[in-house]
């Protein structure tokens, strides 16, 4: 049973565009879908962590208006980082789903149980995940994966419950 989702931003929360203003203020398009399923697999009694290769405000504010539990920004090497807080955590590979989408996100998708890329990855991330999605970074991907995961653990009627009442 999966207990932890590793997200990776930039293309997979997100489309991967960085969009500057003139006068230098960054921002980035988040998926609401994503984040209901987000907001649902926590409430289930999931974690949820992010890890990322770049600090950004604006996902420390997407972090929090989540709820979600960890968060690692400007992080050079995410499988030592998501092993570490494996380990802390105190459960095992085999219970943890990543989404990641390039080459930064080699490591992590490989330490995991389960992994995942939208499919708009490179070749390469394609053929080491265990499931190519059908949509896109920033388009729904992470909400496809957790509808998995949720199937997957046999959750789908709990997580009904949280939004359908009777």
């Amino acid at each position: 049973m999966i207990k932890l989702l590793v997200l990776d931003v930039d293309g997979c929360l997100t489309d991967g565009k960085i969009i500057y203003s003139s006068d230098g203020v960054e921002s980035k398009n988040f998926n609401v879908k994503d984040g209901l399923a987000i907001t649902s697999w926590i409430r289930l009694g999931g974690q949820v962590a992010i890890i990322t290769g770049r600090n950004s405000n604006i996902v420390e504010r997407r972090a929090n208006e989540l709820g979600i539990q960890h968060l690692f920004q400007g992080v050079k090497d995410k499988g030592t980082v998501l092993q570490e807080l494996v380990e802390s955590l105190g459960i095992k590979p085999y219970e943890i789903a990543a989404i990641g989408d390039d080459f930064n996100d080699y490591e992590m998708l490989h330490f995991v149980g389960r992994s995942f890329t939208p499919n708009d990855a490179p070749k390469d991330i394609q053929d080491l995940v265990d499931v190519v999605l059908s949509r896109k970074g920033g388009d729904g991907a992470v909400r496809e994966m957790i509808d998995m995961i949720i199937e997957q653990n046999d959750q789908k009627e709990q997580f009904l419950s949280l939004w359908i009442k009777g």
